[in-house]
């Protein structure tokens, strides 16, 4: 069976339901990655029926987006919708700086065009900011204006960890028709207040980090431990393994027999009515097409 797509809120975009997620291309994730692998993988994923690359300005300093860029230019621009960010600048890994003022974002938003190599961006979002750096009227007036001259398509809110319902409700105000929020099996959150307003400002969702960042492919065992290079570093200790004690709860209680936990938990995401797509990392092509396949067990309830 096919990809399936879905409508993205009110862009009137036509999303595949599962996107590539793109952070480890900036080198965050324990690993360097070559042009030839990025190439590789985004052929992958176009192979399978994926249109949505989610990027971001400080996955590494605009290198995650030159990655993408380097293969856009050799492919067909407008068979891709290509989300990214900004509101950061990146300094060295995991180090960065909080910069949201119009005037810094414009030219943020000049280096992603360049890095890219397009003359558009399918969906520019908000990157994890606070609710005063979201309350400055002059930098959606600046954005809006771009928009105006064709650089933005649409404008999206990235949430971070704290699900600002102010942003939420603003959202519509401020011109923005998509929120894209962390969402997954071990994080529910969302579900409370944050879908209910996306479900009636008809805002479309983005769930990023739907595999709990790989926890929930069920491939880590308790006593696991991220080397210092990897992201994921962060979680190591015993909340680690409290959280992988859960992951097996639930392989056991949840997953079907013979199921992949990893596809499962995608479908897991894409079957609450709010979530347009979900947006998983991946460190290469197998695990693209793995994720791709979560599609299949969305028609086996």
């Amino acid at each position: 069976m096919g990809m399936q797509y879905r409508r993205l809120g009110s862009t009137g975009l036509n999303v595949s339901v599962v996107g590539v997620g793109t952070w480890q291309f900036g080198g965050e994730w324990g690993k360097d990655y070559a042009q030839s692998e990025v190439d590789e993988i985004l052929h992958t994923a176009k192979e399978a029926g994926i249109n949505l690359i989610d990027t971001a300005e400080c996955y590494g300093d605009h290198l995650s987006e030159a990655f993408i860029g380097d293969y856009l230019k050799r492919d067909k621009r407008e068979d891709w919708i290509v989300a990214t960010k900004f509101g950061h600048h990146f300094h060295s890994h995991l180090n960065r700086t909080d910069a949201y003022s119009a005037e810094d974002v414009l030219k943020q938003l000049d280096a992603s065009l360049l890095a890219l190599k397009t003359d558009y961006i399918d969906l520019y979002q908000f990157h994890s900011g606070s609710d005063a750096a979201f309350d400055q009227e002059e930098l959606w007036t600046m954005l809006d204006k771009q928009k105006q001259a064709g650089k933005i398509r649409h404008i999206g809110l990235s949430l971070n960890k704290s699900n600002s319902m102010h942003q939420v409700t603003h959202a519509a105000e401020v011109g923005a028709s998509a929120i894209q929020i962390v969402y997954n099996r071990l994080e529910r959150g969302p579900e409370a207040d944050v879908f209910p307003a996306c479900d009636r400002y008809d805002l479309g969702v983005l769930a990023r980090v739907p595999l709990a960042s790989g926890l929930l492919s069920g491939k880590y065992q308790s006593g696991t431990r991220f080397a210092s290079n990897d992201v994921r570093a962060r979680q190591n200790g015993e909340g680690l393994d409290e959280t992988l004690q859960v992951v097996a709860r639930i392989q056991n209680e949840e997953v079907p027999e013979g199921t992949n936990m990893a596809q499962w938990a995608l479908a897991w995401c894409l079957r609450h009515p709010s979530v347009t797509t979900v947006i998983p990392g991946c460190k290469d092509p197998a695990q693209v097409i793995s994720n791709a396949q979560a599609v299949s067990l969305l028609d086996k309830e």
